[in-house]
């Protein structure tokens, strides 16, 4: 039984190398880049206005005041966009916008709110009554991002800040990794798709649609497949069939030692490679991962909550990584105990919880595989230490899924 950091190792060491796809920007987001990027241009590409007002010669207006207001000429306007043709001469000032180009000579902005302007139409001139220090109100070609700085690093995820910087930059297109294709199978006579009828003994299948929505999350297209009996032949032609389809294939039940337990047995039939089976962790004990060819298989145990930890903690950093992702962990937030919790067992625990806006983590109160409620209830993972108490009060990391 593999320690789950040695199992997580042996999975990122078969995901292969990312494939490279040219996206346009706006198709960009959430995706990984798989080259880094430097900036082609300074920003701002020229010295620039910070607000609405009038561009100025700080020396002329060094004496203003509102008993004292230093009347300039009125020599244009500088809409953004434009330039100003001409430099600005002393006792001039050019009325300017936010955005708008410093034109040559003028070394500050005056707020349109400490100007006085003529009170009949006639007038070509404003009464400054408020002095200006020499570059207030300026913003300076290359303060915010200089030619040749790195936009965004090989493996980064491309979020909003990184799509309006590039896009600012001029880039019209990004290099990203492809995303992988997940197929989603779930074993178990039992199982019915919801919405038909159920007999004694059967049950809805739920956990395809789960895994869908944490595939979609961590970028991946999930492939739902269809329910497949307790049956040798049939799950490995079932298997065969979804591996020549999906770059990755997950399926749930099926992994554990029961009599109908198949999984594993069919992936190895169809030549498949077991890598290793049986993690250090509780939920999910019972997880096959394996190779065939440049495939992956992830064989998850059935029950819910242990499908979903698995995923969680083993498949999810692999579907990243075949994005091109450098950072593979869960987000973790900082919270305290609102109540005790106590793992008496020899593996690892990650425990559901529900950590509040005020940083209060609230452990659900039945931590049963099966207990679907549950999930509804939390937003993330304890982990707690084998035979470890964590008493209220107690400072712990939340692994976050949503």
């Amino acid at each position: 039984m593999l320690a789950l950091e040695a199992a997580l190792q042996r999975i990122l060491e078969a995901v292969p190398r990312p494939r490279p796809e040219t996206v346009q920007l706006p198709e960009a987001g959430g995706r990984f880049a798989l080259e880094s990027i430097d900036a082609p241009m300074d920003l701002p590409p020229f010295d620039n206005s910070a607000m609405d007002g009038y561009a100025v010669r700080s020396e002329d207006v060094a004496a203003a005041g509102a008993g004292q207001p230093v009347k300039l000429a009125l020599s244009g306007r500088i809409a953004a966009g434009q330039t100003a043709g001409r430099a600005l001469e002393p006792g001039q000032c050019l009325r300017i916008f936010t955005g708008s180009p410093l034109p040559v000579g003028a070394d500050a902005v005056v707020m349109q709110e400490d100007v006085r302007l003529p009170d009949h139409s006639g007038g070509n001139y404003v009464e400054v009554v408020e002095r200006v220090r020499p570059w207030e109100n300026v913003r300076f070609r290359g303060e915010d991002v200089r030619t040749g700085s790195r936009l965004i690093e090989a493996g980064e995820r491309i979020g909003m800040g990184q799509l309006t910087l590039l896009s600012a930059t001029g880039k019209s297109s990004v290099s990203v990794g492809s995303q992988p294709l997940v197929g989603l199978m779930a074993t178990g006579s039992e199982l019915r798709e919801p919405g038909t009828r159920l007999e004694p003994g059967q049950i809805y299948e739920s956990n395809r649609l789960g895994l869908a929505h944490l595939t979609r999350a961590a970028g991946g297209v999930p492939r739902p497949f269809s329910l497949v009996r307790d049956d040798p032949e049939e799950t490995r032609r079932a298997l065969e069939k979804a591996l020549e389809e999906v770059d990755y294939l997950v399926t749930s039940g099926g992994a554990s030692v029961g009599e109908f337990d198949l999984v594993k047995e069919a992936f190895a039939a169809l030549d498949g490679t077991v890598t290793f089976w049986k993690v250090a962790i509780k939920p999910g004990k019972p997880f096959v991962f394996g190779r065939l060819a440049n495939k992956l298989f992830f064989g998850l145990p059935g029950n819910p909550v242990s499908s979903l930890v698995t995923f969680l903690l083993l498949v999810r950093p692999a579907l990243l990584r075949f994005q091109g992702a450098r950072d593979v962990a869960l987000s973790a937030s900082q919270g305290v105990l609102g109540a005790g919790v106590e793992n008496p067992g020899d593996r690892r625990h990650f425990m559901r919880v529900k950590l509040n806006a005020d940083g209060m983590v609230w452990p659900c109160a039945r931590q049963g595989s099966h207990m679907m409620s549950s999930l509804a209830g939390a937003n993330g993972l304890i982990d707690v230490p084998p035979g470890m108490r964590l008493a209220t009060g107690c400072p712990v990391s939340v692994f976050r899924w949503d």
